[in-house]
């Protein structure tokens, strides 16, 4: 335990901190129990400890003030900006919070009854009808708890659809400007992906597509706009393609906060499209979850989807009897009180307001990568959609990479964009501001940037060292991954 708080007082002490542990005095307390009021019961020696807990004893201002002053050295959304390309993390409005605290939804329990829970039930069926008009599909399942489980069950759901039609498809054709869970999602799911190339232009080389598009393909996984935040113009095309020779074709819906209100997948002919409720439609994400990647489809495809499914009859149920079905992807009928955040949001918004997220979005991005296109380098010029990616590869001449600028703006309260993604882009800087943030957010930002650039010309030796002004300092990443340590006396 002494080498974990050596380790702690080197870090939190920069902030003149104290440990929890050396703010304890004996006898402090921070709680008050009522009287028990069960019958007590004598525990066996060989289950009671030998020693008292060394556990701290302080009031409880003392707690909220150590927690409260440990939770300001994390970044996080509420802090500053949060430019993460890929990730959309956008601001998460505390009525989100409020609606998801209410008794009612907090303190069911999955094994209730349905004519308990018919409040529950309701909310999830309008979510995912609200969903499945969003992208104008047929059926829906809100079961999955992340993106990449909603690419399993889509993807095994277009196994289990080859499997119905006595089909045998060995492979998925999955782009290279994909997100990086794709190819594991097809292997999971029982398929072997194939890489699409893409053109100049940082698209789909339509003419590839052709050629690697025959009866032994299931399918394609297709990221729009794609991972370089460019819409792909020749969707239509892509998805005729597919289908003329009996494929699916599916939406990674992970960029949706680009087509709110602006254009429907199923218009374009794609048969399933996942959703990122902790992307697009501001639930919290990050550090692991909760998440909730719902999966819509076309009637094609809704026999297959994972059971149970929310029907209204002359009351909401839980439907079991689909004998096509894929089964469960997730315990009981996926995170609820995640749902219950997007569904307020989805209200809250309304349908008129979620072109406008999009249109937001999508101006927020373009005026950042327009602003900074000439102090780094865009390889594919023109303007994005809700995200796009910048180059750092002009500073390796002097030395600096990517990692440096990123560890640098740390510096300056704002939390790194994505690095070296898509692998498509040599030294890659992949910015998404989100529809959230002010022009005033995107102008200090941009300020921020082009200081990067100059200190690179200037005093690179202080992007190299960064960061300066974080609780910790820069890590040896390489050494973390060889000699990774769980717990705290390895």
């Amino acid at each position: 335990m002494t080498g974990l708080l050596a380790v702690l007082r080197k870090y939190i002490g920069k902030k003149n901190m104290e440990l929890i542990s050396e703010i304890s005095k004996p006898g402090r307390k921070g709680y008050s129990l009522p009287a028990h009021d069960v019958p007590k019961v004598e525990i066996s020696m060989e289950f009671r400890r030998k020693t008292a807990a060394a556990l701290p004893e302080i009031s409880e201002p003392q707690i909220m003030r150590h927690f409260v002053n440990l939770s300001a050295l994390n970044h996080h959304i509420d802090k500053d900006f949060y430019p993460l390309g890929s990730c959309t993390m956008k601001y998460n409005p505390k009525i989100n919070e409020e609606a998801a605290r209410i008794p009612g939804f907090a303190h069911i329990h999955p094994f209730q009854p349905e004519e308990t829970v018919q409040g529950a039930l309701q909310l999830m069926y309008e979510c995912g009808e609200s969903l499945r008009k969003i992208v104008n599909l047929d059926a829906i399942t809100l079961q999955p708890a992340a993106g990449a489980q909603g690419e399993f069950t889509a993807i095994s759901m277009f196994r289990a659809h080859f499997n119905k039609k006595s089909e045998s498809r060995t492979y998925i054709l999955v782009p290279d400007s994909a997100h990086g869970t794709n190819p594991a999602s097809v292997n999971f799911s029982g398929f072997k992906p194939l890489t699409l190339p893409s053109n100049e232009h940082g698209l789909v080389n339509v003419d590839k597509l052709k050629e690697l598009m025959t009866y032994d393909v299931a399918g394609l996984m297709l990221t729009n706009p794609n991972t370089l935040g460019l819409f792909e113009k020749n969707v239509k095309l892509i998805n005729d393609i597919v289908h003329a020779k009996g494929g699916l074709i599916y939406l990674d819906g992970a960029n949706m906060n680009a087509l709110l209100g602006i254009s429907q997948p199923g218009m374009l002919g794609f048969d399933a499209v996942h959703f990122n409720l902790h992307k697009t439609f501001s639930t919290p994400h990050g550090g692991g979850g909760p998440g909730a990647g719902p999966v819509a489809v076309t009637k094609t495809l809704a026999p297959f989807l994972p059971v149970p499914i929310i029907v209204k009859e002359e009351k909401y149920k839980l439907k079991y009897d689909m004998p096509d079905s894929i089964g469960k992807v997730q315990s009981f009928y996926g995170n609820f009180l995640v749902i219950v955040r997007a569904y307020t949001f989805l209200r809250m918004v309304g349908e008129q307001g979620l072109s406008q997220i999009s249109k937001s979005a999508i101006l927020n991005a373009n005026y950042i990568i327009q602003s900074l296109k000439d102090d780094y380098f865009l390889q594919y010029p023109g303007f994005c959609m809700h995200e796009g990616v910048l180059s750092c590869k002009r500073l390796k001449n002097i030395g600096i990479r990517t990692l440096d600028v990123a560890k640098r703006l740390l510096d300056f309260g704002m939390h790194a964009p994505t690095v070296y993604f898509p692998l498509i882009v040599s030294e890659a800087l992949m910015i998404e501001p989100t529809d959230s943030e002010s022009k005033e957010t995107l102008d200090r930002f941009i300020t921020v940037m082009k200081r990067i650039r100059k200190e690179a010309d200037e005093n690179p030796d202080i992007l190299k060292t960064a960061p300066h002004n974080t609780p910790v300092r820069r890590m040896d990443e390489v050494k973390a991954i060889k000699e990774l340590k769980l717990t705290w006396n390895q």
